[in-house]
């Protein structure tokens, strides 16, 4: 996870909030930590002003899942990499594609 650019790490919810809301456009998204689950990834997706947050987490066998809307078929990937490139596509479960990826600001 620590490889991907959009991984933000343990930042809050707030930070996260404040982080899309600069970025202002539909579709930008960063992954951070979860707060309140040791493990599992929040992927986190701004939409009319709105912050949609889904988590993400890996299986017993490595597999890579993110929570979608009720209905939606399971999909596991082998990396997180796919799973962010599926969800650049319309209509697969999450509120708007991922459009806009909200890299980290690395210091040198």
């Amino acid at each position: 996870m620590e490889s991907l650019s959009v991984y933000h790490g343990a930042i809050s919810r707030e930070m996260c909030e404040k982080r899309l809301c600069e970025a202002g456009r539909d579709g930008s998204y960063l992954i951070r930590d979860s707060e309140s689950i040791p493990g599992v990834y929040c992927l986190c997706v701004l939409c009319n002003g709105f912050i949609y947050t889904y988590r993400v987490q890996r299986d017993f066998s490595g597999s890579w899942a993110a929570e979608t809307a009720p209905g939606q078929t399971k999909r596991l990937f082998r990396k997180i990499k796919n799973l962010i490139r599926a969800f650049e596509k319309p209509n697969q479960g999450i509120i708007v594609p991922l459009l806009h990826p909200v890299n980290v600001q690395r210091l040198c």
